[in-house]
């Protein structure tokens, strides 16, 4: 009960905010070209950067967007730089954000761009001729890129302003937002309510394998009714069809974080976790299977690291000097900015990266067809 009134002006807020663009005859504002926003409802932790890379990969293979101009969109948490920025493959993640950084680097033809105008930014990805006589080219340093066909949005579902053509919202399957509280008691930015005003509705992070009768429970408890896993469909509260699909994460090969990296440390048993992410449940179950984990450093997500976190990093690899030190992708990025690293860490340094598959061929097939189809 104490929660309830505790919560109770931000819930207002965000219930009077969502009445507000909801009326009817609200005036919202368009992209001039196909946009796709990934987004949720949580403070982070659902996956979206790997479900942005899953949807580049999955234009690649359409026919019809394969040869054009993709772009993606994002704000850009936590970096210096202000305005329109276009993200480049050798700048570093306090410039354009590690999120934005690490999409760049996996996808080099794919114009990446950062801006907390989201209206801005979507005007000139599809107008780059326009910085030339804007006050924002100023700022910006890299202005040569080709008009976008294609705009995929990294979290732009509070964004009001911004009307999209279609909306995904992620949901950890180990955190339903239904269980969940708002700022500050809990993890929730936006009313849970809201995952019914997506297109479509992923539930990320789920095990390998989910029974018929598991997924149905897990819709059912979100509020939907008449799930159909045949057709990856539901109906939610307010009468409407909606598409429900699972993904899960899957590891790829173990990577050094510095060129300098040794493989041999990845044959230890032993390993430190340091991560500055919102969640490190799944990599830690992840390293358990081989390794034993000895010392666990947890940090704020998108942390800079400062010479005193690592520091204590170089402390633990010199009490245990056999051991690797394990941390994620996103990390990484952060971690190159960082100058002065000793070189008995760069040697021990790596990150597993990681992509989001959905759990069958026909969820696959079909989550393609909607993001394809614009």
């Amino acid at each position: 009960m104490i929660d309830k009134y505790l919560l109770f002006p931000y819930y207002l807020t965000l219930k009077l905010r969502n009445r507000r663009y909801s009326r009817p005859g609200h005036k919202f504002q368009y992209a001039e070209k196909p946009t796709l926003n990934i987004g949720n409802v949580t403070v982070g932790g659902t996956g979206k950067t790997p479900h942005v890379e899953l949807v580049l990969r999955l234009l690649r293979e359409n026919p019809e967007w394969s040869g054009k101009n993709l772009a993606v969109l994002s704000r850009g948490y936590m970096r210096d730089s202000t305005g329109f920025q276009q993200v480049v493959a050798t700048g570093s993640a306090s410039v354009f954000g590690d999120e934005p950084l690490q999409i760049k680097k996996k996808f080099p033809d794919v114009t990446v761009a950062v801006d907390k105008d989201r209206v801005e930014g979507c005007d000139l990805l599809a107008h780059p001729e326009k910085l030339k006589n804007r006050k924002v080219a100023k700022k910006c340093w890299n202005r040569e890129f080709p008009a976008a066909d294609y705009i995929v949005l990294d979290d732009a579902f509070q964004y009001r302003k911004l009307k999209t053509n279609k909306n995904v919202v992620l949901v950890d399957w180990n955190r339903p937002v239904q269980k969940d509280l708002l700022l500050p008691l809990g993890r929730l930015r936006d009313l849970p309510e809201r995952i019914f005003d997506a297109d479509v509705l992923i539930v990320t992070k789920s095990p390998a394998e989910v029974e018929e009768a598991e997924r149905a429970a897990f819709v059912a408890e979100l509020g939907f009714t008449e799930y159909l896993p045949s057709e990856c469909e539901a109906t939610n509260p307010q009468g409407r069809r909606q598409l429900i699909f699972f993904t899960t994460i899957r590891y790829g090969q173990v990577t050094g974080v510095y060129s300098t990296a040794e493989p041999r440390y990845t044959y230890a048993k032993k390993a430190i976790l340091m991560t500055g992410i919102a969640s490190d449940g799944p990599l830690r179950n992840y390293l358990s299977d081989t390794y034993k984990i000895i010392r666990r450093f947890g940090f704020p997500d998108h942390h800079r690291f400062a010479w005193k976190d690592i520091s204590r990093i170089q402390a633990a690899v010199d009490q245990t000097p056999t051991a690797a030190v394990f941390t994620t992708e996103k990390d990484a990025q952060r971690l190159l900015d960082f100058t002065g690293m000793p070189e008995s860490l760069m040697q021990r340094l790596f990150y597993i990266p990681i992509t989001a598959e959905f759990l069958s061929d026909g969820e696959r097939e079909r989550f393609a067809e909607f993001v394809g189809n614009m």
